[in-house]
């Protein structure tokens, strides 16, 4: 009997039973099971190529892979969430007997590919602004199940903030973010919304006003200058893709009036169908950014996974390498070298290698303590600055 359900999502539960599954491994599995078969394989999971034209990928969904396989009678092996990767490289690994695992292949590729997009994405925007905050503001866009995977994934890839409550909770860390322009909508005038809301929300948050629902941006940042004054922390233009002509040289005529205004401290914030591209052209003018949708559906890293031994005998598909491999990152030059596994080599720069492929989990037991998010971040931002866009 078809099931009814408020919303249409899958439950912990129903992932963990491996109902989200393509049916064919379920049939898979019922074949195996007939024949009484029962191999262990050996699976990597490696991406071919990135979207969009980078050559470079955030590993995230890391966790989430841990809490599926964990009590399995398998051995799992990945490079730390957060890592830069590149392509043909193997990050992660699982070893156990196939009906063990098999079945959860379609969760396992969803938990990695959609996320380390997201990161993948969040990372390059952070890395176009430079100093400047970056905050995720695109789970509007999505749906509302998956946003603290989003969000998770926008801040282990650099953003400095986001909007939803559920989210920064899960992060622990306060969410970000003022007022919409239904505020000003509903108030009828920018200068009045702003009074409101500096009467009634508490002053740690700051007083960022949007300057774009009724009037030119240019006037109503004056206006909102003079009536907030010290108290205004900055102002925030949402529609740069509704405005003709160029939203540069709209941001610097705002800038120069609140200039030579006094208000040279007054922040400028921008939002509204930004991406990296944007962020690189308006860091002159702008003080921060809030990124929606291009990060929030940012394009999947194409994971696949891919067995490459047999009860330990060679074996892979076409276009593929196999048997299991280590992943040994340069002590220098951070390049990986991808060997057979248990082979030791120095990169070609002369630098030592260590293996980034680490157990986490032995024949169904967690043995690796997880960093928190706050610790994943510092360590992708780390990375990223050896990175060029």
């Amino acid at each position: 009997m078809k099931k009814e359900r408020d919303f249409f999502i899958a439950t912990e539960e129903e992932i963990k039973e491996g109902l989200v599954t393509d049916i064919y491994f379920e049939r898979t599995k019922q074949v195996l099971s007939a024949y009484g078969i029962h191999k262990i394989v050996s699976a990597e999971f490696i991406v071919k190529g990135f979207p969009e034209g980078t050559d470079f990928g955030v590993f995230t969904g890391l966790k989430e892979v841990i809490n599926l396989l964990k009590g399995k009678k398998i051995t799992l092996r990945a490079f730390p969430e957060g890592t830069i990767f590149r392509s043909w490289t193997p990050v992660m690994e699982v070893v156990g007997n196939y009906l063990d695992f098999g079945i959860y292949e379609t969760a396992l590729l969803g938990f990695i590919c959609q996320s380390s997009g997201i990161a993948t994405k969040s990372a390059r925007c952070k890395k176009a602004a430079e100093h400047r905050p970056v905050i995720s503001f695109g789970t509007r866009r999505m749906h509302p199940s998956i946003a603290p995977m989003i969000e998770r994934s926008a801040y282990i890839g650099g953003c400095d903030g986001v909007s939803t409550i559920l989210s920064a909770d899960l992060l622990g860390i306060k969410p970000t973010g003022t007022m919409p322009h239904a505020l000003i909508l509903i108030f009828g005038d920018t200068v009045e919304a702003s009074k409101a809301f500096d009467k009634i929300i508490p002053p740690e948050v700051p007083r960022i006003v949007l300057i774009d629902t009724f009037l030119d941006e240019k006037f109503e940042a004056i206006r909102v200058a003079e009536a907030l004054k010290e108290k205004l922390y900055g102002i925030r233009l949402d529609t740069p893709g509704s405005r003709r002509g160029d939203f540069k040289g709209l941001l610097d005529e705002v800038r120069w009036e609140l200039n030579i205004r006094g208000f040279e401290r007054v922040k400028i914030m921008v939002s509204g169908g930004i991406n990296e591209e944007k962020i690189k052209n308006l860091n002159e003018f702008c003080d921060g950014y809030g990124v929606g949708t291009a990060i929030s559906s940012a394009s999947t890293i194409d994971f696949s996974m891919d067995i490459v031994e047999v009860e330990g005998v060679l074996c892979a598909k076409r276009g593929k390498h196999s048997g299991r491999k280590d992943v040994l990152r340069c002590k220098l030059c951070q390049n990986d070298l991808v060997v057979p596994m248990g082979i030791k080599k120095r990169c070609k720069c002369g630098g030592d290698t260590d293996n980034i492929l680490k157990v986490l989990i032995d024949k169904g037991e967690v043995v690796c303590d997880l960093p928190d998010d706050n610790h994943i971040r510092k360590y992708v931002l780390s990375q990223m600055e050896k990175i060029e866009l």
